[in-house]
């Protein structure tokens, strides 16, 4: 019988939604909020908190509680199962996600001494977006 920490993992990012979540997780090399993970894939609180919830129990990533932020980190500590398949979600070509590389970083900069002090959805964030001519939720 295969060990269900192989098949836990391969379900976490078989999800398109997932698989772009842990996709930027491995090319920003940062830890992220729930509230930031959301500006930058569009997506809402539900899906972001319980995506990143999946890839934990999956042992993909931890997450550390800091006031009233959860910020989600890459484990990498995981098996060497675990290394692999954080590579092979490497290998996808950075095209792929370039828009939300670049709002990643957007997002990221509005940080207070590394800390998240910007909510999901703010003014702040909607005016930099617009300036910027990206989408919101998406592509540019």
């Amino acid at each position: 019988m295969i060990d269900a920490c192989y098949t836990d993992a391969l379900k976490a990012i078989s999800d398109a939604n997932r698989l772009r979540l842990f996709w930027l997780l491995v090319h920003i090399d940062e830890r992220i909020c729930v509230a930031e993970a959301m500006d930058v894939l569009g997506e809402t609180h539900y899906n972001v908190s319980r995506n990143l919830k999946i890839l934990q129990k999956a042992g993909l990533v931890t997450a550390q509680k800091e006031g009233k932020w959860v910020f989600y980190t890459l484990n990498r500590e995981g098996s060497p199962f675990h290394m692999k398949l954080l590579a092979a979600v490497k290998s996808i070509p950075e095209q792929e996600l370039e828009t939300e590389i670049r709002k990643c970083h957007l997002r990221l900069a509005l940080r207070e001494s590394g800390q998240c002090v910007v909510g999901p959805g703010s003014t702040e964030w909607a005016d930099i977006v617009e300036r910027q001519g990206i989408s919101e939720s998406g592509g540019a």
